[in-house]
């Protein structure tokens, strides 16, 4: 009995799947949030942004929890790569957005904060979170 229920749960989850992919077009935004300034994980998060973005995907990036100190000043010696590269990501034309409450939590000030970055609020984020056909990536 347990098996015949294994397999039609299994059955279930698979047709479900398969009725309703979610697949991205060739220029939808993508919205990646970064919690995270572990310096392996946020340079694959930001090599894998620069890849969608040469392929076409406007690009914003939440930086939350501890990802914020990739936004701070105080943090450039131990983060010049990633703050390099989200530099260049921001040149080319990506959103960076710095989590408020986050900078609020963690003691990170908005004088700060590198140029470019953009401190988040409620319309800012939501502009980019739900704009039409965007795809989010959690990091």
């Amino acid at each position: 009995m347990k098996f015949v229920k294994f397999v039609m749960i299994a059955l279930a989850l698979a047709i479900g799947g398969l009725s309703n992919p979610v697949l991205a077009g060739d220029k939808d935004p993508l919205f990646i949030g970064l919690s995270s300034d572990a310096s392996a994980r946020a340079s694959h998060v930001l090599h894998f942004a620069e890849l969608q973005m040469a392929k076409g995907h406007p690009l914003t990036i939440w930086l939350n929890e501890k990802g914020i100190f990739l936004a701070s000043k105080k943090y450039s010696k131990k983060h010049a790569n990633e703050q390099k590269a989200l530099a260049d990501l921001m040149g080319k034309g990506a959103t960076v957005i710095v989590c408020q409450f986050c900078m609020k939590q963690l003691d990170v000030k908005e004088p700060d904060l590198l140029p470019g970055f953009k401190v988040g609020n409620p319309d800012l984020l939501g502009a980019a979170l739900f704009k039409d056909n965007t795809k989010t990536l959690s990091w």
